[in-house]
């Protein structure tokens, strides 16, 4: 049946219209305390956790009261990185989880991710029960009375519990004494924790976009905007710079030359370590379709495998649940060691790296550039009226056609609709920088006119 709520990340849109109303937030905390109550000896209990725009509170509060409304108990994290959520979630032994985040959207957007209480994020079957029971009238009749409604509290110790789970994922042999690290949080979800994590384990931190006001959230800091994590870690003469996301589950690297390393590099230096390790399970790293023709030749030299699924964290982390793989992630920055959590975890992964860094005694741009060789690669997002199905636009698939012609077996082209936003994504890879973006434009200008 046709999705009504859930895209593919949650259900996600402007504050306070459209399918992220509070109205919709009652009903979807109504529809996961129904189902936890199915499952839950006692009261389910939900854990909900947020980032910081300034919505999540009208979002909190509507939440909270469809769990319970349905005889549900609330445990509220206030800010936090969803990572951190499904954490807790698990460690908590609590039947759900929610974060109330839009993710690198700006603040006027938002959005409600749900976990299980396994910390993993619902498949889509599941999604789909949970749009039936908000769409019918099932939860009005089993609604709670008297004693039996719900109550929320709010977990004190949330972030530290956090704090201490993250560095339990840092060896114990290592230390970060005389690192100078850069930690942008975008002003997001992280501002707290990820400060903490790096200078409790000995390194000298400057953290920036550590000071939100519910509306500065992802502007102009963190990983939608690394420059300016760039320009600090150059002032600073920092070792490595981190730029998350708003809710701090992926990040972007900025090395001590104050370069940009994209999440191909990140995943090919710590799948090849992995490696010597004999640590990557069935020497298999997951990936999307994004992800370029160098980082599978970065694997293949180590003899290592790439298997490629749709775009979406969720996805990774499903292929690695069916198959039995430990590491995979996303091109954008979304990195997953399921050795160690359930979701992406910008902080995490942070951590991994710079144990590569200290065991190898390396700056970041040397060990970069010795394990990948760079492909060109050009996206072009175009903002277009409607959506049409990529099958019924015969011109755009024309051009298409005609550009994966001209590239043979020495690049690719991937034209998809994104799941979050009104956009057209058009990717083209080849060994030419200036060829590649002159046929990425050619296809958008082609959708662009089809659908004007």
């Amino acid at each position: 049946m046709p999705r009504i709520y859930f895209g593919t990340d949650g259900i996600r849109g402007k504050a306070n219209e459209g399918n992220m109303t509070p109205e919709v937030a009652f009903r979807l905390g109504a529809a996961v305390a129904h189902k936890a109550k199915q499952r839950a000896r006692n009261a389910p209990r939900i854990v909900v956790g947020k980032d910081t725009r300034i919505s999540g509170y009208l979002f909190e509060h509507a939440l909270s009261a469809g769990v319970c409304a349905m005889g549900g108990r609330v445990l509220l994290t206030g800010p936090l990185p969803t990572p951190a959520v499904a954490h807790l979630t698990t460690s908590m032994r609590a039947d759900a989880g929610v974060v109330i985040s839009a993710s690198h959207n700006p603040y006027q957007d938002n959005g409600l991710k749900v976990f299980g209480r396994d910390g993993f994020k619902l498949p889509d079957e599941e999604e789909e029960e949970l749009e039936q029971l908000m769409q019918g009238s099932q939860l009005d009749k089993k609604r709670a009375s008297g004693l039996h409604i719900g109550r929320a509290e709010r977990i004190e110790t949330a972030w530290g519990r956090y704090v201490q789970f993250i560095k339990g994922s840092f060896p114990p042999d290592l230390t970060l004494d005389g690192l100078r690290i850069v930690v942008d949080a975008a002003h997001g979800a992280a501002y707290v924790t990820a400060p903490h994590v790096f200078s409790e384990l000995g390194a000298s931190v400057s953290a920036v976009g550590v000071k939100p006001n519910g509306k500065n959230i992802n502007h102009e800091r963190g990983a939608v905007h690394p420059s300016h994590c760039a320009k600090e870690v150059t002032r600073t003469h920092s070792d490595v710079g981190f730029a998350l996301d708003g809710d701090a589950d992926r990040l972007v690297v900025i090395d001590e030359k104050g370069r940009q390393v994209n999440g191909d590099a990140i995943m090919a230096l710590c799948a090849t370590r992995m490696l010597k390790r004999n640590a990557l399970k069935k020497k298999t790293l997951v990936t999307t379709v994004m992800s370029s023709i160098g980082l599978e030749q970065a694997l293949t030299r180590q003899d290592g495998k790439l298997v490629r699924v749709d775009v979406g964290d969720r996805y990774v982390v499903e292929a690695m649940r069916k198959k039995g793989f430990n590491f995979g992630g996303e091109q954008s920055g979304h990195l997953v060691f399921l050795d160690y959590s359930t979701t992406g975890d910008g902080t995490l992964a942070a951590l991994q790296l710079l144990a590569i860094m200290l065991r190898e005694q390396r700056p970041l741009s040397e060990l970069v550039d010795a394990v990948i060789e760079p492909v060109p690669q050009v996206l072009v997002n175009v903002a277009l009226p409607a959506r049409k199905p990529l099958a019924e636009m015969a011109k755009t698939r024309d051009v298409i056609e005609g550009v994966e012609r001209r590239l043979g077996s020495g690049g690719r082209v991937l034209v998809r609709w994104s799941g979050t936003e009104p956009k057209l994504r058009v990717m083209v890879e080849g060994p030419d920088e200036r060829a590649i973006r002159a046929m990425a434009d050619s296809i958008a200008s082609a959708a662009q006119l089809e659908l004007r």
